[in-house]
């Protein structure tokens, strides 16, 4: 290796090292549709068969801001299970089930430990969702970033038979809306979090709740996918909304036709303690706080009446709290909160 390269900042060596270090758990995520080795230039997977006329979709998201409180911290086995969740379930919410996934690690510089836990946790999501993790790429970037400092984003590929993607052309007024249960933050908001929390000690406990402020703010994603899919296969489904940044106030609208809109009524859920402390820690009126978080529902499906207690079965099979939280009426995608 270059010594000029090293004295700029770069340890090539330690790349290689950290590629050696992760490999196992990267190919632990692979299965019979992988083609070739991992190290290489690209990745490489078959669509699999079954389809009769397959549709491929592509996600691209980052962990954000939460990022920094992993870094302050310490805590960053999480992190992955974040940036998983925010690919594939983008996907799920048009009925794409994940083929595929790659990351991208920016650091100051390489810290093996850290580094090789972050993708262990990008592992074990892909695992949990289905797909397989078929490369990745760790840059450094001394000079330009911190030497302790990290960003992470990712990219799903998926595959949807053409006519079963969810594009909720078929949603009427009259249609019931299904909330599936958030108990935390996720990956979303953490710029509004951080200037909250900004005079708070991270290892004190947080308010209303027996573990600390950096346990409660990192606790990492749910997965829908698994969950959404599952529901979507049943055939009624007319509707999905993954509820991240702009919360419900943002999210739901995107899974309405032209005609439609959302009435949701608050007081069908229990809202998790921690959206309750940092609304009232930041002063933070109703509004705020419904169009920057998810605040306690972190995915949306929308069926026929008839069909709701099919659909939210489906769902609750894989573990996740699911209930009617309100209902289509006429409008233009826009959502009404009443409680």
């Amino acid at each position: 290796m270059s010594d000029a390269y090293r004295n700029a900042g770069v340890d090539v060596a330690a790349g290689d090292a950290l590629v050696a270090r992760i490999t196992s758990a990267v190919t632990a995520t692979w299965g019979e549709n992988v083609v070739g080795g991992f190290g290489g230039f690209a990745g490489a997977f078959r669509i699999p068969g079954g389809y009769n006329d397959p549709v491929l979709m592509m996600t691209t998201d980052g962990v954000g801001t939460k990022l920094e409180l992993a870094r302050r911290t310490g805590r960053v086995h999480g992190v992955g299970r974040d940036l998983v969740a925010m690919c594939v379930d983008d996907l799920a919410a048009a009925g794409a089930r994940p083929l595929a996934f790659t990351d991208y690690l920016a650091v100051g510089s390489i810290r093996q430990e850290r580094d090789a836990a972050i993708v262990a946790s990008i592992a074990e999501a892909c695992s949990h969702a289905g797909c397989a993790l078929i490369g990745g790429e760790t840059a450094e970037h001394p000079g330009t970033m911190a030497s302790d400092a990290f960003d992470l984003a990712g990219a799903a590929v998926g595959v949807a038979e053409s006519r079963s993607i969810v594009t909720g052309e078929y949603i009427t007024p009259g249609d019931m809306i299904l909330g599936v249960a958030s108990p935390n933050l996720r990956s979303n908001g953490f710029s509004l979090v951080r200037s909250i929390i900004d005079d708070m000690d991270l290892d004190a406990v947080f308010p209303g709740d027996h573990r600390s402020v950096a346990e409660v703010l990192l606790e990492p994603a749910v997965i829908y996918s698994p969950a959404v899919l599952a529901a979507v296969a049943t055939g009624k489904v007319r509707g999905l909304a993954h509820v991240t940044g702009g919360g419900l106030t943002g999210n739901v609208p995107r899974a309405l036709p032209a005609g439609a809109a959302a009435s949701i009524d608050t007081s069908t859920w229990a809202v998790p303690n921690v959206f309750r402390r940092l609304g009232e820690i930041g002063t933070l009126d109703r509004k705020d706080m419904f169009s920057v978080f998810n605040m306690g529902i972190g995915f949306v499906a929308i069926t026929t009446v008839g069909d709701t207690d099919r659909v939210a079965d489906v769902i609750a099979e894989h573990g996740h709290e699911v209930t009617v939280i309100g209902d289509v009426i006429p409008g233009d995608r826009t959502v009404e909160f009443t409680s």
